[in-house]
């Protein structure tokens, strides 16, 4: 994915927002801890840091959103050249909007489900006469790329998809034709091609007199676009500079540590065995009378990480809750060795399955050791359970005092460990990965597909691995399908797909995996901090 940020001239420069010395404190701690930055007029500021660092506490500090009962202190807190330390709300309003538009991550979660899409870019647009808003509103969803407005005005955020909520809600935060746009995370759920899709069109507003800070967790999709990074650990900033100074020329060990966790698209696994134990022939799913899968047919090995790689729709995840168990197919048939799999012929625990939300499949009342224990007592007596808990929880590398833990006192990557050590407590032949690292930081993520990979190779199980991530399955696969519409329209080795593809779409996936690069040469920071 190539986008180039707006160049920002000596003559534009212009500092918007000034910060020195933030402080910012829940229950006595402080999680922002002393950070100093500006944004300049038509700059890009992107912050980047993983989760806990601060960054998003810092940016919500800018609009007073930091949280109920935060403590927010400061040598200098200016917007636009104005004190605004100590705003009230009323006050704050008139900059919220007008001044400083924000787009959050999860559109889905910031949209209103109760009002339509009019309704919410409407608020924004009380100073335009009412009838004349039907019309402004045509033009802000058509500006940022969504057909057939005046049919998308009248829905609600659930009959939109992931990139239309996304697109309505940084409609909804240009509304007010502010100065400044701050974009939290604003690509981290959606597909490779509507990623970039919104960011180019989150750079195009920069092009249009616009400054923005751009927070993110991963570097490799704010260094094309960024003129100046900010990396963020423990609430503070440890590295800053301009883009391609941080990434070519980082100076602090977190910043190289982030920057060595992006994937990058290399091909890595272990070697396989040639024993199939898992053959998936024809196929489909239809839902009210809408077919989602089409003639699916692959095999696995034992020991091989095949990734099954397509956008939201394609039908990847319905692949994984027909061969799960969770889904029956409409028609087609899977073997395990010479056994037909149906309801009838299916033994507990032969498959695993490692889920995205670990926290969602989890029961919060039970320890660590109770949620593995609940797959480990399929194969283990009563006696030995603790002991074999004990080895899967070394097996994922998680310290042995976690067994005593409930999850929610556990990290995001501490969490996925155990979703793994779950799937393996059954000692199943095969393994279902459902988008298991698409919400966790870079380095975690790493640590996971490492975790993962080890697994394969040490354990001899079969993966399923179900991704959006195309550098992720680059990584950790031997094989990849591609799905669109519920159609397998490439297949082969990895290096092959990524190397030599064949389909039209794997190619358009190609063209959208985000990379470590920035999109001017080096050269030394102009004033305004940008590249020239």
């Amino acid at each position: 994915m190539t986008l180039t940020a707006p160049a920002v001239t000596d003559v534009e420069v212009d500092t918007l927002i000034q910060v020195r010395g933030l402080r910012v404190g829940f229950g006595g701690r402080d999680v922002v801890a002393g950070v100093d930055f500006e944004l300049r007029r038509g700059e890009i500021l992107a912050i980047v840091g993983e989760s806990g660092s601060g960054k998003s506490v810092t940016t919500r500090s800018l609009v007073g959103l930091a949280g109920d009962g935060a403590q927010v202190r400061a040598d200098r807190l200016d917007l636009f050249g104005t004190p605004s330390l100590d705003l009230t709300e009323r006050q704050w309003r008139r900059i919220r909007g007008p001044r400083i538009g924000v787009v959050f991550q999860d559109a889905l979660v910031a949209l209103d489900p109760l009002r339509t899409v009019a309704a919410e870019i409407g608020e924004s647009l009380r100073g335009v006469a009412r009838a004349d808003r039907a019309d402004r509103i045509d033009e802000l969803l058509r500006s940022v790329g969504i057909d057939d407005p005046r049919k998308r005005q009248r829905q609600y955020p659930f009959q939109l998809s992931g990139g239309q909520r996304q697109r309505a809600l940084i409609a909804s935060a240009l509304a007010a034709d502010p100065d400044v746009l701050i974009a939290d995370e604003p690509t981290t759920a959606l597909d490779l091609t509507v990623q970039k899709q919104v960011l180019e069109l989150l750079v195009e507003q920069v092009r249009g007199g616009r400054s923005m800070i751009l927070v993110s967790h991963d570097l490799a999709v704010v260094a094309p676009i960024a003129d100046r990074i900010l990396v963020m650990k423990a609430g503070r900033i440890v590295e800053a500079g301009p883009a391609r100074q941080v990434i070519e020329q980082p100076e602090h060990e977190y910043t190289r540590a982030l920057i060595a966790a992006v994937p990058q698209g290399r091909a890595g696994p272990g070697p396989v065995t040639d024993a199939t134990i898992f053959t998936a022939t024809g196929l489909a799913k239809s839902y009210r009378s809408v077919p989602v899968l089409t003639g699916i047919s692959f095999d696995l090995r034992a020991g091989e990480v095949l990734g099954v790689v397509g956008e939201s729709g394609s039908g990847k995840s319905t692949v994984a809750k027909i061969v799960t168990g969770m889904l029956e197919p409409d028609s087609g048939e899977m073997r395990f060795g010479e056994k037909r799999l149906t309801r009838t012929t299916r033994t507990p625990g032969e498959l695993g399955l490692v889920a995205q939300d670990s926290v969602g499949s989890f029961d919060p009342r039970y320890r660590v050791g109770e949620i593995i224990a609940e797959s480990v007592a399929l194969r283990v007596p009563r006696a030995q359970r603790r002991a074999e808990v004990a080895r899967l929880l070394g097996a994922v590398r998680l310290p042995a005092h976690s067994i005593d833990r409930h999850p929610r006192e556990l990290s995001g990557g501490m969490r996925q460990r155990v979703n793994i050590a779950r799937a393996l407590g059954s000692r199943p032949r095969l393994i279902v990965c459902d988008e298991p690292v698409s919400a966790l930081d870079v380095s975690v993520q790493a640590q996971i597909l490492d975790l993962i990979a080890e697994l394969a190779a040490t354990e001899g199980v079969g993966i399923v691995f179900i991704s959006h991530d195309l550098a992720v399955i680059r990584q950790i696969c031997h094989r990849v399908l591609v799905l669109h519409d519920g159609v397998i329209v490439e297949s082969g080795t990895a290096e092959d797909v990524f190397t030599a593809p064949t389909s039209p779409y794997t190619r358009t996936l190609l063209e959208s995996v985000p990379r470590l690069a920035v999109s001017a040469p080096l050269s030394a920071p102009t004033e305004s901090g940008s590249r020239a």
